[in-house]
């Protein structure tokens, strides 16, 4: 079984990076994390990838999930794990 890559664009200060990463953690995940305070090259990128400017912005594969709030409703409605093994969510 695969699993897709995951992308976390975060900040150090960022409670809601925190509560993502320690969610993914309890499912075993593991991920990218791509800090955006530290590189502002980094932060161009994701806002042109996902016009937004807040963090987390998270990515499963290809798909842009979302913040925090967008990954939990995501779990809740069932489609994390199969995006998580590799599919479309």
């Amino acid at each position: 079984m695969s699993t897709a890559q995951i992308t976390i664009y975060s900040t150090a200060v960022c409670p809601y990076c925190v509560a993502a990463k320690n969610f993914l953690k309890s499912r075993g995940q593991t991920w990218t994390e791509v800090r955006i305070d530290t590189d502002p090259a980094e932060r161009e990128k994701m806002m042109a990838r996902t016009r937004r400017t807040s963090v987390p912005q998270i990515f499963i594969g290809d798909t842009h999930v979302g913040g925090y709030d967008d990954l939990m409703a995501l779990h809740r409605a069932g489609g994390l794990e199969p995006l998580l093994q590799g599919g479309a969510a």
